[in-house]
């Protein structure tokens, strides 16, 4: 369990626990109010040292002991506020995990009751509000090279448009033995009915598809 600071000055009146997943999950999670108690704690006191012990890898690596002291001494009546808040019989205080993948993409998880629920997941649909956020969710999509996920994003006519296109190349592409190929050295040229055309290349001795149209 670690506590995370910004870089730059403590968050008043909140504080975010992360508890690092890797490869395997424990069979028991320990419970995140022991954390936020004994970071009350520290802040209470204003220490500096038990603070900066609580804090993960990454975020030692954005900030140093001295860089903790010297925002601890800055901050002193915000701390002492946080402790008060966190210590305070309604402080809801929750354990969230970061699970992140190869390709970049990562979830985010909750846990409640020491089991593990997803709170959002790059995999899952989240309604875009925003131009940017629909751009961000098409590079997600392309970066899994998720079809299903593609579809998801597009219009409802753009999304026929290609369904159609699909389609009508799929039915195309039933009798390929049957269709006329303009084979030329290692290049080849397919009509596809419907409309379609499929230029093929042979490299290493395998032939594979360079372009649709």
């Amino acid at each position: 369990m670690a506590l995370i600071l910004p870089s730059q000055r403590v968050v008043p009146a909140l504080v975010l626990l992360a508890l690092g997943a890797s490869g395997c999950v424990r069979e028991s999670v320990p419970d995140p109010r022991t954390a936020a108690a004994a970071y009350a704690d520290a802040a209470a006191r204003g220490d500096a040292d038990a603070i900066y012990a609580m804090l993960d890898s990454e975020s030692r690596r954005s900030m140093t002991l001295s860089d903790v002291k010297k925002m601890v001494q800055q901050e002193r009546a915000e701390l002492a506020d946080q402790a008060k808040a966190i210590r305070s019989p309604q402080a809801d205080v929750k354990a969230m995990a970061r699970l992140k993948f190869a390709d970049g993409e990562d979830a985010l998880l909750e846990i409640k009751d020491g089991k593990f629920f997803i709170a959002s997941a790059d995999a899952l649909p989240t309604g875009a509000r925003t131009p940017s956020q629909a751009l961000e969710e098409l590079r997600r999509v392309l970066a899994r090279r998720s079809y299903a996920g593609l579809m998801r994003v597009l219009t409802q006519s753009s999304r026929s448009s290609m369904e159609n296109d699909l389609r009508s190349l799929v039915q195309g592409l039933e009798n390929p033995e049957g269709l006329d190929v303009q084979q030329t050295g290692d290049t080849a040229v397919v009509s596809v009915p419907g409309g379609h055309v499929i230029k093929l290349r042979r490299e290493g001795g395998t032939w594979r598809v360079e372009d649709l149209d």
